[in-house]
């Protein structure tokens, strides 16, 4: 019998956009809540970076596809230094303004690029789920964006051409068939929330979390490390 796990989904264009203005309405409430000595907390998951760098970082990368502001080097460490260092001299607020517009209007421009910037609203939400830990605030990877971001993260394992992995998850109804779907290899296998399947793939720690794999080790599924 055929189940969601067997099928080779089609790319859903409007995921990305409805990924990012579900993380818009609850991320953004947030920011606007914190203190201002908050932004300067240090990211674990981003070594160097405060929570300000990481959303201005994040602004910058969206404003630049709704602006098609592609030159040479975009996005590579050296490019996302100069768009933090541009907003140097902002307020924290001004950051969040940005990041809210982005997240906004980004999403036709994903739907229309034809697939090669969905793994970018990947990014941003898992981005997001950085922040909230070092706010020490639930939630982080998860929440209400986290199916939405899961079918994301599968669509961009299978068009990578990413290992193989039929994961199991607690917090799901059916399995889930990430990466390569030829069948010329055999999937490993995960046995674990959405949560930590989303950590594992994002190269973030998993420290004290309960999960199962096998077939493959951790830090090979890490797709942003590539």
């Amino acid at each position: 019998m055929t189940t969601p796990a067997d099928v080779h989904q089609v790319r859903d264009p409007e995921l990305p956009g409805r990924l990012l203005t579900t993380e818009r309405d609850l991320l953004v409430p947030l920011l606007r809540g914190r203190d201002e000595a908050d932004f300067a907390l240090p990211v674990v998951a981003c070594p160097g970076w405060t929570v300000r760098d990481v959303l201005a970082h994040c602004s910058a990368a969206l404003t630049r596809v709704v602006e098609a502001r592609f030159e040479k080097g975009v996005f590579s460490p050296a490019s996302n230094d100069r768009d933090i260092a541009e907003r140097a001299g902002w307020g924290n607020q001004r950051v969040v303004d940005e990041l809210e517009r982005g997240m906004t209007e980004v999403g036709p421009v994903i739907a229309k690029a034809g697939g090669v910037l969905d793994i970018l609203a990947l990014g941003e939400w898992v981005h997001a789920g950085d922040v909230r830990v070092t706010f020490g605030e639930p939630d982080a990877y998860a929440g209400a964006g986290l199916p939405y971001a899961l079918a994301l993260l599968a669509h961009v394992t299978r068009e990578k051409g990413h290992l193989p992995l039929h994961a199991d998850l607690d917090d799901a109804d059916e399995p889930l068939r990430l990466g390569d779907v030829s069948g010329e290899q055999p999937p490993a296998r995960y046995i674990g929330d959405g949560a930590t399947l989303v950590r594992l793939y994002a190269g973030r720690p998993v420290d004290g979390a309960s999960y199962e794999l096998a077939g493959v080790e951790a830090g090979a599924l890490n797709i942003f490390g590539e």
